[in-house]
């Protein structure tokens, strides 16, 4: 029990420490996790912790994570990654596979087999890296998220028939390291071994798919009836219980058969994403995914030998590199061929880059088979080990020099405004698009600015025109007639560039009427003490709306509504001006004294009035009974 202790407080410990230092230094979670489990590397070896087997375990995390990716990737949408599924995973295993092995094979005189084997391993990719790292930076929905996300997919379906061809490609004069190592490949294969093996292959085929089917089945008819089972007795942590063997048996399950855990749990992710629990699962799975991940990390700094770091680094990084470079330009020219532009071209070649955490599985796998030697095999557990440290500096390389050069590239290709009008509208999406219409329709006619290209170019297909640019450029506004326009809005869903957008034009345009988009109460005051007098609060209206509902649902007639709605939003226009004066940008509301003290006077002061004002509206005693 103390072990265990000493082994979790550890653990904990340094995640806690080193992930928000990683974070707050802009290095990401992953590479803070990494970094401290090499720091801690001599402390478990003092212990005696195996490591190896810790990370077997954390690697359920990586299960998880593809659940709940499943559950937010319904059917159709799989389907209609059909080709990028196919085409450009399929094409990279491939490729990657015959370049890396022609390397071992030709240059560095290693048999066929092993040279095979080296390349399928190494074409695999680190699903818990790239996953965890696109979710954090919000990438995972972009066009280079997805085509990561689909080769991954085709990586974890392709590890079936690496299992298969392995054992295929041994070789005799490896035989006798065997025995040294059959134990740690056995551990992997045992549970496939005793009920799959012997069986001829047509049974095989149809226990591997009667397990898909049941997994479908389950996920569509059994889920449901437990699962309310289960809410019926009112237990949170049965339902999380639940949960997790839920996810256990599949994984079980697709073990048994001889199916990537990763990709059962995945499928029955995509069967439950329609589900109505589909929101509580992700509630229940979603810390523990997060805490194995976290482990996992640990593990991969920890497990990395430093002694044989130390007499072959030379050898260790230059094969590093090689891998890199090798998998970047397979994964680059693919992107081409799939017509992957841009931004999203780079994000899906440097993201892809590394060796994955099924390497070091497959390598155990490959050396207790008599495929690879031994040594070998420990020069490339440092490989993949180290191009798994690097990936979290590729997305950071992507953050600070990709992204700005293709910004800078933007800007040099921004619209050329060649008409002047009264009125300039900055950002067409969902307030700004109304209103211009309502603008256009009165017979105005605008001039509206919006930084997104994919917005512009559907809107182009309406025929409605708009240029694209940035308009908290001061180049930008001038070409769009600022100094003879009356009227600015100020539509952008972006805080900050909102407030530089007001701030400018008030001070170097004052003759310009500006009627800005405000966040939330907050930002009505930051914009007041930038020079702004015409704010509207984003949700403000729709807001009175619903109170004005629920008065009606409350049984109140609309014109009582109506009239107590508009009562209710005189008061608060009063306060706001006050409020704003007292405001200070340093200082949060919620510790600025002056306004606290303020507000209290006012309700104190207003807040009666008010009531006897909706008690002239509606009578006294039908106000209580509506209350009541």
């Amino acid at each position: 029990m103390t072990e265990f202790l000493v082994l979790a407080t550890i653990l904990l410990g340094v995640g806690v420490i080193a992930v928000p230092i990683a974070t707050r230094l802009g290095l990401g979670s992953v590479l803070g996790y990494l970094i401290a489990g090499m720091a801690i590397s001599p402390v478990l070896g003092a212990l005696g912790v195996d490591v190896i087997q810790l990370q077997h375990f954390a690697e359920f995390g990586v299960v998880m994570m593809l659940f709940l990716i499943g559950l937010e990737l319904e059917p159709r949408k799989l389907w209609e990654m059909r080709s990028r599924l196919i085409g450009l995973g399929g094409g990279q295993v491939l490729v990657t596979t015959l370049v890396i092995a022609a390397t071992a094979i030709f240059i560095v005189g290693d048999p066929w087999q092993t040279g095979l084997a080296i390349g399928m391993i190494l074409a695999l990719s680190s699903t818990a890296i790239i996953l965890q790292t696109l979710d954090e930076k919000g990438l995972m929905k972009s066009e280079g998220g997805q085509s990561a996300f689909s080769v991954l997919l085709f990586q974890d379906i392709a590890v079936i028939p690496m299992l298969a061809i392995l054992p295929l490609l041994a070789l005799p004069e490896l035989a006798g390291e065997v025995a040294q190592h059959a134990g740690e490949a056995g551990d992997h294969g045992s549970g496939v071994a005793s009920f799959m093996d012997g069986m001829p292959a047509w049974q095989s085929g149809l226990i591997t798919l009667a397990a898909i089917a049941f997994v479908a089945l389950a996920g569509n008819y059994l889920t449901r009836p437990v699962f309310r089972f289960i809410a019926s007795a009112g237990l949170r942590e049965l339902f999380t219980a639940t949960a997790l063997l839920f996810v256990t048996g599949i994984a079980l399950l697709m073990t048994v058969v001889g199916l990537s855990p990763a990709l059962g749990i995945f499928l029955a992710g995509v069967v439950l994403a329609n589900s109505e629990y589909r929101h509580e699962l992700e509630s229940d799975i979603d810390p523990f995914k997060g805490l194995l991940l976290g482990l996992f990390f640990i593990t991969v700094g920890a497990g990395i030998n430093f002694s044989l770091l130390a007499t072959q680094w030379g050898e260790v990084l230059m094969w590093t590199a090689v891998l890199v470079v090798t998998k970047l330009a397979v994964l680059w020219v693919l992107g081409g061929i799939f017509k992957i532009s841009g931004t999203a071209r780079w994000l899906f070649a440097l993201s892809l880059a590394q060796a994955g955490e099924f390497g070091f599985v497959l390598l155990s796998f490959a050396v207790g088979n008599s495929v690879i030697p031994q040594d070998t095999a420990d020069l490339l557990l440092l490989v993949v080990a180290m191009s798994m440290l690097i990936t979290p500096l590729l997305f950071i390389l992507y953050d600070k020099a990709i992204l700005p050069r293709f910004d800078r590239e933007r800007e040099r290709e921004f619209d050329a405004i060649d008409e002047n009008r009264d009125i300039i509208v900055a950002g067409r999406g969902r307030v700004g698009g109304i209103v211009d219409r309502m603008l256009e329709t009165a017979g105005y006619r605008t001039t509206v600015i919006d930084y997104s290209s994919s917005q512009i170019e559907r809107l182009g297909r309406f025929g409605m025109r708009v240029y694209y640019g940035d308009a908290t450029r001061p180049d930008m506004l001038a070409s769009a007639g600022i100094e003879s326009a009356k009227l600015l809005v100020v539509a952008i869903d972006d805080k900050e560039a909102t407030n530089r957008l007001v701030s400018y034009v008030h001070k170097a345009y004052p003759h310009v009427h500006i009627i800005a988009r405000a966040y939330d109460r907050n930002h009505v005051f930051e914009l007041w003490s930038l020079g702004c007098r015409d704010i509207i609060r984003e949700t403000y209206d729709s807001s009175l709306r619903m109170g004005r509902s629920a008065y009606e649902a409350l049984g109140l007639t609309r014109e009582q509504a109506e009239k107590l709605t508009e009562a209710f939003e005189d008061m608060d226009r009063e306060m706001m001006v006050p409020m704003a004066n007292v405001w200070d940008a340093e200082v949060p509301p919620w510790e600025n004294d002056e306004m606290i003290a303020l507000v209290k006077k006012l309700r104190s002061e207003w807040d009666p009035l008010l009531r006897d004002q909706m008690d002239a509206i509606i009578g006294r005693d039908d106000l209580d009974e509506a209350a009541e």
